[in-house]
Protein backbone atom coordinates (compact mmCIF):
# COMPACT_ATOMS: atom_id res chain seq x y z
CA UNK A 1 0.00 0.00 0.00
CA UNK A 2 2.68 2.29 0.63
CA UNK A 3 4.39 2.00 -2.79
CA UNK A 4 1.04 2.63 -4.31
CA UNK A 5 0.29 5.87 -2.66
CA UNK A 6 4.06 6.72 -3.94
CA UNK A 7 2.54 6.12 -7.19
CA UNK A 8 -0.31 7.74 -7.17
CA UNK A 9 1.45 10.89 -5.68
CA UNK A 10 3.73 11.07 -8.54
CA UNK A 11 1.55 10.44 -10.88
CA UNK A 12 -1.62 12.91 -10.00
CA UNK A 13 -1.14 16.32 -11.84
CA UNK A 14 0.03 19.30 -10.11
CA UNK A 15 -3.58 21.06 -10.36
CA UNK A 16 -4.97 18.03 -7.73
CA UNK A 17 -1.92 17.84 -5.56
CA UNK A 18 -1.53 21.29 -4.86
CA UNK A 19 -4.20 23.72 -6.34
CA UNK A 20 -1.56 25.67 -8.58
CA UNK A 21 -2.77 28.31 -9.37
CA UNK A 22 -3.50 29.43 -5.76
CA UNK A 23 -0.45 28.54 -3.98
CA UNK A 24 2.27 29.34 -6.12
CA UNK A 25 3.50 32.12 -9.00
CA UNK A 26 6.94 31.54 -11.43
CA UNK A 27 8.29 34.67 -12.14
CA UNK A 28 11.05 34.97 -15.34
CA UNK A 29 13.34 38.01 -14.56
CA UNK A 30 15.05 38.08 -17.84
CA UNK A 31 11.63 38.67 -19.74
CA UNK A 32 9.66 40.56 -16.59
CA UNK A 33 6.42 38.32 -16.61
CA UNK A 34 5.03 35.44 -14.97
CA UNK A 35 5.49 32.06 -16.33
CA UNK A 36 3.91 28.41 -16.26
CA UNK A 37 6.08 25.49 -15.09
CA UNK A 38 5.50 24.63 -18.91
CA UNK A 39 6.86 27.59 -20.20
CA UNK A 40 9.85 27.37 -17.91
CA UNK A 41 10.49 23.97 -18.82
CA UNK A 42 10.87 25.30 -22.30
CA UNK A 43 13.30 28.41 -21.71
CA UNK A 44 15.90 25.97 -20.47
CA UNK A 45 16.00 24.01 -23.87
CA UNK A 46 19.98 25.32 -23.74
CA UNK A 47 20.82 25.37 -19.87
CA UNK A 48 22.35 22.70 -18.86
CA UNK A 49 22.01 22.72 -15.00
CA UNK A 50 19.12 24.09 -13.48
CA UNK A 51 19.72 25.25 -9.43
CA UNK A 52 16.21 25.17 -7.63
CA UNK A 53 17.08 26.62 -4.59
CA UNK A 54 14.59 25.77 -1.93
CA UNK A 55 13.35 26.89 1.68
CA UNK A 56 13.44 22.94 2.92
CA UNK A 57 10.33 22.72 5.05
CA UNK A 58 8.05 24.86 1.74
CA UNK A 59 5.81 21.57 1.50
CA UNK A 60 4.85 23.75 -2.17
CA UNK A 61 8.69 23.68 -3.27
CA UNK A 62 8.55 20.17 -2.80
CA UNK A 63 5.48 19.61 -5.11
CA UNK A 64 6.93 21.83 -7.36
CA UNK A 65 10.48 20.24 -8.13
CA UNK A 66 8.90 16.74 -8.45
CA UNK A 67 6.74 18.62 -11.31
CA UNK A 68 10.08 20.05 -13.11
CA UNK A 69 12.18 17.33 -12.58
CA UNK A 70 9.18 14.96 -14.37
CA UNK A 71 8.62 17.80 -17.20
CA UNK A 72 12.37 18.31 -17.69
CA UNK A 73 13.24 14.83 -17.88
CA UNK A 74 9.90 14.19 -20.45
CA UNK A 75 11.48 17.49 -22.52
CA UNK A 76 14.75 16.22 -22.14
CA UNK A 77 14.96 12.69 -22.02
CA UNK A 78 18.60 12.99 -21.06
CA UNK A 79 18.23 14.40 -17.21
CA UNK A 80 20.08 13.31 -13.71
CA UNK A 81 18.82 14.74 -10.72
CA UNK A 82 21.70 15.71 -7.90
CA UNK A 83 20.70 16.82 -4.68
CA UNK A 84 22.46 18.32 -1.42
CA UNK A 85 20.37 16.16 0.35
CA UNK A 86 22.79 12.93 0.17
CA UNK A 87 26.54 12.83 0.36
CA UNK A 88 29.13 11.71 -2.15
CA UNK A 89 30.23 8.19 -0.13
CA UNK A 90 26.75 7.30 -0.26
CA UNK A 91 26.64 6.92 -3.89
CA UNK A 92 27.16 3.41 -4.01
CA UNK A 93 23.97 2.94 -1.95
CA UNK A 94 21.68 5.38 -3.98
CA UNK A 95 22.79 3.58 -7.40
CA UNK A 96 21.82 0.03 -5.69
CA UNK A 97 18.27 1.55 -4.75
CA UNK A 98 17.74 2.88 -8.19
CA UNK A 99 18.50 -0.88 -9.27
CA UNK A 100 16.12 -1.86 -7.16
CA UNK A 101 19.01 -4.36 -5.10
CA UNK A 102 17.96 -2.95 -1.93
CA UNK A 103 14.91 -1.83 -0.04
CA UNK A 104 14.03 1.56 0.58
CA UNK A 105 14.16 0.89 4.29
CA UNK A 106 17.67 0.26 3.79
CA UNK A 107 18.59 2.89 1.44
CA UNK A 108 16.90 5.56 3.93
CA UNK A 109 19.14 3.86 6.56
CA UNK A 110 22.03 3.43 4.81
CA UNK A 111 22.28 6.55 2.53
CA UNK A 112 21.45 8.49 5.69
CA UNK A 113 18.39 10.08 4.47
CA UNK A 114 17.28 13.43 5.74
CA UNK A 115 14.67 13.49 8.62
CA UNK A 116 12.02 14.47 6.17
CA UNK A 117 12.58 12.36 3.51
CA UNK A 118 9.36 12.22 2.56
CA UNK A 119 9.81 15.51 0.31
CA UNK A 120 12.29 14.21 -1.38
CA UNK A 121 10.90 10.39 -1.50
CA UNK A 122 8.58 11.29 -4.82
CA UNK A 123 11.46 12.32 -6.72
CA UNK A 124 13.51 9.35 -5.57
CA UNK A 125 10.60 7.17 -6.82
CA UNK A 126 10.17 8.72 -10.56
CA UNK A 127 14.09 8.17 -10.63
CA UNK A 128 13.61 5.08 -9.44
CA UNK A 129 10.77 4.40 -11.82
CA UNK A 130 12.40 5.79 -15.07
CA UNK A 131 16.01 4.86 -14.76
CA UNK A 132 17.44 8.10 -14.00
CA UNK A 133 20.61 8.96 -12.41
CA UNK A 134 20.71 10.59 -8.93
CA UNK A 135 23.70 12.31 -7.44
CA UNK A 136 24.45 12.03 -4.05
CA UNK A 137 26.37 15.64 -4.51
CA UNK A 138 27.15 16.88 -0.93
CA UNK A 139 30.50 16.73 1.27
CA UNK A 140 29.76 14.04 4.06
CA UNK A 141 29.14 15.32 7.85
CA UNK A 142 32.13 13.84 8.88
CA UNK A 143 33.99 15.61 6.65
CA UNK A 144 32.54 18.98 7.04
CA UNK A 145 32.58 18.19 11.23
CA UNK A 146 36.15 17.85 10.45
CA UNK A 147 36.31 21.35 9.00
CA UNK A 148 34.34 23.38 10.76
CA UNK A 149 36.63 21.80 14.28
CA UNK A 150 39.43 22.33 12.62
CA UNK A 151 39.28 24.29 9.18
CA UNK A 152 39.63 23.67 5.54
CA UNK A 153 43.18 22.39 5.59
CA UNK A 154 42.48 19.23 7.68
CA UNK A 155 41.03 17.77 4.76
CA UNK A 156 44.48 16.91 3.28
CA UNK A 157 45.22 15.06 5.82
CA UNK A 158 42.66 12.54 4.79
CA UNK A 159 44.14 8.92 3.94
CA UNK A 160 43.97 8.91 -0.23
CA UNK A 161 40.72 6.58 -0.19
CA UNK A 162 38.50 9.50 1.81
CA UNK A 163 39.30 12.17 -0.99
CA UNK A 164 37.91 10.12 -2.87
CA UNK A 165 35.02 11.56 -2.11
CA UNK A 166 36.21 15.06 -2.12
CA UNK A 167 36.63 18.03 -4.61
CA UNK A 168 40.10 18.89 -5.57
CA UNK A 169 42.21 20.15 -2.65
CA UNK A 170 42.57 23.10 -1.25
CA UNK A 171 39.31 24.31 -1.74
CA UNK A 172 39.25 28.35 -2.21
CA UNK A 173 37.40 30.19 0.69
CA UNK A 174 34.94 32.93 -1.53
CA UNK A 175 35.36 36.05 -0.74
CA UNK A 176 33.03 39.71 -1.40
CA UNK A 177 29.64 39.50 -1.76
CA UNK A 178 29.13 35.39 -0.36
CA UNK A 179 31.06 36.27 2.89
CA UNK A 180 29.46 39.59 3.51
CA UNK A 181 26.03 37.90 3.09
CA UNK A 182 26.83 34.89 4.97
CA UNK A 183 27.79 37.43 8.05
CA UNK A 184 24.72 38.78 7.73
CA UNK A 185 22.76 35.56 7.85
CA UNK A 186 24.58 34.64 11.50
CA UNK A 187 23.78 38.19 13.05
CA UNK A 188 27.57 38.80 12.71
CA UNK A 189 28.41 36.69 15.34
CA UNK A 190 32.17 35.39 16.13
CA UNK A 191 32.67 32.16 13.79
CA UNK A 192 35.44 30.53 15.59
CA UNK A 193 38.55 32.13 13.16
CA UNK A 194 35.90 31.07 10.04
CA UNK A 195 35.30 27.43 10.21
CA UNK A 196 31.89 27.59 9.64
CA UNK A 197 32.40 29.84 6.76
CA UNK A 198 34.84 27.41 5.47
CA UNK A 199 32.46 24.10 6.11
CA UNK A 200 29.84 26.43 3.76
CA UNK A 201 32.66 26.61 1.15
CA UNK A 202 33.35 22.70 1.97
CA UNK A 203 29.34 21.88 1.06
CA UNK A 204 29.39 24.12 -1.98
CA UNK A 205 33.06 23.04 -3.78
CA UNK A 206 31.66 19.37 -3.26
CA UNK A 207 28.28 19.94 -4.80
CA UNK A 208 29.91 21.73 -7.73
CA UNK A 209 32.50 19.24 -8.16
CA UNK A 210 30.01 16.68 -8.09
CA UNK A 211 27.68 17.92 -10.71
CA UNK A 212 31.16 19.07 -13.05
CA UNK A 213 32.17 15.11 -12.27
CA UNK A 214 28.93 14.15 -13.44
CA UNK A 215 28.60 15.83 -16.85
CA UNK A 216 32.56 15.39 -17.95
CA UNK A 217 31.16 11.47 -17.93
CA UNK A 218 27.89 12.16 -19.09
CA UNK A 219 27.65 14.96 -22.07
CA UNK A 220 24.80 16.23 -23.63
CA UNK A 221 22.72 15.62 -19.94
CA UNK A 222 20.65 18.57 -18.19
CA UNK A 223 21.08 18.04 -14.09
CA UNK A 224 18.30 19.51 -12.06
CA UNK A 225 20.56 20.63 -9.33
CA UNK A 226 18.59 20.57 -6.02
CA UNK A 227 19.61 22.62 -2.48
CA UNK A 228 19.39 25.37 -0.05
CA UNK A 229 18.78 28.31 -1.61
CA UNK A 230 21.34 29.94 0.00
CA UNK A 231 23.95 27.89 -2.14
CA UNK A 232 22.73 29.26 -5.18
CA UNK A 233 20.81 32.08 -4.63
CA UNK A 234 22.17 35.81 -6.52
CA UNK A 235 24.16 33.11 -8.10
CA UNK A 236 26.83 32.35 -5.52
CA UNK A 237 28.27 29.48 -3.65
CA UNK A 238 27.89 26.16 -5.37
CA UNK A 239 26.63 28.15 -8.27
CA UNK A 240 29.66 30.47 -8.59
CA UNK A 241 32.13 27.45 -7.56
CA UNK A 242 30.57 25.50 -10.48
CA UNK A 243 30.81 28.10 -13.14
CA UNK A 244 34.38 28.81 -12.18
CA UNK A 245 35.41 25.36 -12.77
CA UNK A 246 33.16 24.75 -15.98
CA UNK A 247 33.16 27.82 -17.66
CA UNK A 248 31.33 26.26 -20.44
CA UNK A 249 28.10 25.26 -18.77
CA UNK A 250 24.80 27.02 -18.86
CA UNK A 251 23.74 27.40 -15.90
CA UNK A 252 20.44 28.66 -14.90
CA UNK A 253 18.91 29.03 -10.62
CA UNK A 254 15.97 29.37 -9.25
CA UNK A 255 14.75 30.82 -5.99
CA UNK A 256 11.87 29.22 -4.41
CA UNK A 257 10.25 30.28 -1.12
CA UNK A 258 7.22 31.49 0.34
CA UNK A 259 6.66 35.37 1.11
CA UNK A 260 4.44 37.65 2.74
CA UNK A 261 4.11 39.77 -0.67
CA UNK A 262 2.28 36.46 -2.38
CA UNK A 263 -0.72 38.45 -3.32
CA UNK A 264 0.92 41.39 -5.44
CA UNK A 265 4.42 40.22 -5.40
CA UNK A 266 7.21 43.06 -5.90
CA UNK A 267 9.02 41.20 -8.21
CA UNK A 268 11.62 44.16 -8.32
CA UNK A 269 12.73 43.73 -4.93
CA UNK A 270 13.02 39.77 -5.42
CA UNK A 271 14.85 39.70 -8.74
CA UNK A 272 18.44 39.70 -8.29
CA UNK A 273 17.98 36.30 -6.60
CA UNK A 274 18.26 34.22 -10.20
CA UNK A 275 16.78 33.50 -13.33
CA UNK A 276 13.42 32.51 -12.04
CA UNK A 277 11.77 33.63 -8.93
CA UNK A 278 9.00 30.90 -7.11
CA UNK A 279 6.93 32.53 -4.77
CA UNK A 280 4.84 30.40 -3.17
CA UNK A 281 1.99 30.52 -0.47
CA UNK A 282 2.72 31.23 2.99
CA UNK A 283 -0.39 30.52 4.53
CA UNK A 284 -0.50 26.72 3.08
CA UNK A 285 1.22 24.23 5.85
CA UNK A 286 5.23 24.25 5.77
CA UNK A 287 6.12 20.12 5.69
CA UNK A 288 7.67 20.28 9.06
Amino acid sequence: MKHLLILIYICLPLSIIAQTSQQYKIYDVKNQKVISVSELIKDLNRTDVLFFGEEHNDSIGHVLELEIFKQLHTAYPKTALSMEMFHTDVQPVINEYLGGYISEKNFIKEARAWNNYKDYQPLIEYAKANKIDVIGANGAARYSNMVSKSGLDILNTLPKESKSYLPRLPIDTATGSYYDKFIKELGGHNMGSMKIYQTQNFWDATMAWSIARYLKKHKGTKVLQLNGRFHSDEKLGTLAKLKSTSKKLIISNLSCFPSADYSNPDWEKHKSLGDYIIITDPGVKKSF
